[in-house]
């Protein structure tokens, strides 16, 4: 049954109330009530996604959920920020059906749930066009202690958490492309691709010991080159020593020239930041008690352009990143 033949509050009773946190007053009301602990600031973030910009029309409903969702709290965790909350806008195409409705919420309840990031309101309504979905969410963090772009200074580290180029070697395999790789490194990229892993773990090791960061949603180079520019710095990035999935490292062993897709595709949404050098080891030594990998990269310079460096010398690429205004995505 497509959303038109269900009301709307019998859609949010059926699929989004069971998933709602108690600031969300059952999404029964018009407006949800947040309550910011004292001394805390409240941030906040907004993404759109879109079918066929931010995934693929035929993703599974439960992914598009989780990576809706994802986008927005790996930009809290980013901030050092503790989820609070979130408002979903559903922009829903007259025929979707309602089992395509049930696994989208649940997918999304997975991820609330997963992140401590409840459901408190929003709005849906049935439109023409692309399935369209838009979170706003909301995190806290103490008074004065939000990580910005703009404090990374000469000196600094620049280091990355997880593994990068993932997501962006997952597209590929889902848009027609040929490969011989095994099934499991197949699985691996996909998943990355369709399922972010915010690294909100890290929000308060962040606070206390980095200087600038940011997620890496457009491309590590050109979210790279974001970050010093809004510190009015500059920096160095080593490619070797940019972290690296198995499966990302099999792809680059048959293709080399897929390096600047690993460097520059983006959707890897893992947390890039700048560390003064007397803290690292603590960043570091935190950061794996949390079991969240992170990766020294390259350093923060004076002021100039980000430079990365191969085995042989500067590396130079067509461009550094993603942007709306291109044709990468899906």
């Amino acid at each position: 049954m497509a959303p038109d033949k269900l009301s709307e509050f019998g859609l949010i009773e059926r699929f989004f109330a069971p998933i709602a946190g108690p600031a969300g007053l059952g999404l029964k009301d018009d407006a949800a009530l947040l309550q910011v602990p004292t001394g805390h600031d409240l941030v906040t973030t907004v993404d759109a996604i879109v079918a066929g910009v931010h995934f693929l029309p035929d993703d599974p409903p439960a992914t598009i959920g989780w990576k809706a969702l994802g986008v927005n709290v790996s930009d809290l965790a980013a901030k050092g920020a503790t989820p609070l909350g979130f408002l979903l806008t559903l922009g829903l195409p007259p025929d979707t059906e309602e089992g395509w409705l049930a696994d989208f919420a649940g997918g999304l309840g997975c991820a609330a749930a997963l992140w401590q990031c409840p459901l408190v309101g929003g709005d849906t309504v049935t439109m023409p066009g692309p399935l369209t979905l838009s979170v706003t969410a909301f995190g806290v963090v103490p008074s004065g202690a939000m990580v910005r772009r703009s404090g990374a200074r000469p000196g600094d580290i620049i280091a990355v958490t997880g593994t990068i180029g993932d997501a962006a070697l997952g597209l590929p395999l889902l848009t027609g492309a040929r490969t011989a790789l095994a099934a499991t490194d197949r699985a691996y990229l996909i998943d990355r691709y369709r399922r972010p892993r915010p690294r909100i773990g890290l929000a308060s090791l962040l606070r206390d010991h980095s200087s600038a960061a940011m997620d890496v949603s457009d491309g590590l180079l050109g979210d790279a080159t974001k970050l010093l520019a809004a510190s009015n710095v500059g920096g160095v990035i080593e490619a070797a020593a940019v972290p690296l999935s198995e499966a990302a490292r099999h792809v680059l062993e048959a293709d080399p020239l897929s390096l600047e897709r690993v460097l520059t595709g983006g959707d890897d949404y893992e947390i890039l930041c700048t560390i003064p050098a007397e803290k690292w080891e603590p960043f570091a030594a935190g950061a794996a008690a949390l079991e969240i990998a992170v990766a020294a990269i390259g350093r923060v310079t004076g002021e100039g352009a980000l430079q990365v460096l191969g085995p042989h010398g500067p590396l130079s690429f067509a461009r550094l990143s993603y942007t709306h205004f291109s044709q990468d995505r899906p």
